[in-house]
């Protein structure tokens, strides 16, 4: 039986909930998380349209990418659209899951889709984020070490990019004595010790750190765990803002347009004033990106791809950079992919399936 907890937990092992935005409200907004799964429906958001079609559907649960639920809710009587989908969705049972900006801040997640949609090469993300990692230092016999390292890579440590299990080591010898009411696992009770030992680091997520504390005391042969807990400052190269890559060839300016229109399938663009050169380097961010135009001209691009620029937000491309609002829908809609993606890979005893509500509230009269 697989209930809403696992599916939550499976996401948020993607895009935890610790990579969301101090004002963000990711994670399971209605519903017991012990409830069995009978059928997933994913949505850009979550409307009463969109409850209504999972309860046709025979799906009790909704994934979507904005939460419902925002600012918070102080009375439930139906007077908003916010309190007549959370009513709806509670009357008839239905969860409601959403993986925001813990899902645009992960490598392989929304701003991925994005620059997958373009067919953009070499991404990266954009402005990685720092303070996110720590560093563990500890000490352990010569002969536990691997044990250990293996209980701490499990556990989430040492994990580079798209490297796993690094540490460093260095041997030394550690010196201790037992005293009255200690049960040393090696040595004796008031007897000076001397033991070889290795200096263990490995790179932590800090989100992780208890996870990977308790897995060095659970596997640790000393009564008395020594060790340095140590926070970053150092860029996550896997978390953060926005992304960018290149083009697999570039375009001419004329071109790059119409490339955009039709591998975002789009309606309508805003723009500025196209650069005096082929685009090769592009960046994007899906919803308001106007913070990371810096980090876009930074980084050499060509055009940055975002939605929801002011009018006079506009004038910040100062012939640099070519900025392209598409929408803010229109950036983000391809993320119902991602979640597909992801759930009807993992999840086989259950129907996952795209929402057929259109949930954008902007309308074009082109």
């Amino acid at each position: 039986m697989v209930q809403i907890r696992h599916l939550t937990a499976y996401l948020e092992a993607f895009a935890p909930l610790a990579y969301q935005e101090s004002y963000d409200n990711a994670g399971l907004i209605v519903g017991d998380p012990n409830e069995e799964i009978k059928g997933v429906l994913i949505s850009l958001d979550a409307t009463e349209t969109v409850i209504d079609e999972a309860i046709a559907k025979g799906c009790n649960v909704v994934v979507a990418h904005h939460p419902i639920v925002f600012k918070g809710l102080k009375k439930l009587n139906g007077k908003t659209y916010v309190e007549r989908t959370v009513i709806k969705a509670i009357k008839n049972n239905v969860a409601i899951y959403a993986a925001h900006t813990n899902l645009d801040n992960v490598a392989g997640g929304v701003n991925f889709k994005i620059a997958e949609k373009l067919n953009l090469q070499n991404v990266r993300v954009l402005a990685p984020k720092t303070q996110v990692l720590s560093k563990l230092v500890t000490f352990v016999p010569v002969a536990d070490t691997q044990r250990v390292l293996d209980a701490l890579y499990a556990a989430g440590a040492g994990q580079i990019g798209d490297y796993k299990n690094c540490s460093f080591r260095v041997n030394g010898t550690g010196t201790y004595q037992p005293g009255e009411g200690a049960n040393p696992a090696i040595g004796e009770v008031g007897e000076y010790h001397e033991e070889p030992e290795n200096r263990i680091e490995v790179i932590i997520p800090t989100y992780q750190q208890n996870n990977v504390l308790a897995a060095l005391r659970q596997t640790h042969p000393y009564e008395e765990v020594a060790y340095y807990l140590t926070a970053l400052d150092n860029q996550n190269q896997e978390v953060g803002s926005g992304a960018v890559g290149e083009l697999a060839e570039p375009l001419e300016n004329s071109q790059w347009l119409s490339y955009l229109k039709e591998s975002m399938q789009l309606n309508l663009i805003r723009y500025t004033a196209l650069p005096d050169r082929p685009i090769k380097r592009v960046a994007v961010c899906g919803g308001v990106g106007s913070f990371l135009l810096p980090d876009a001209m930074r980084a050499g691009a060509d055009v940055f791809v975002t939605a929801d620029y002011k009018y006079h937000e506009f004038f910040d491309a100062d012939g640099r950079i070519c900025i392209c609002d598409i929408g803010h829908y229109e950036s983000e809609v391809f993320t119902k992919e991602l979640f597909h993606q992801h759930l009807a890979k993992k999840f086989t005893t259950f129907a996952v399936i795209l929402s057929v509500t259109d949930t954008n509230p902007v309308r074009y009269f082109i």
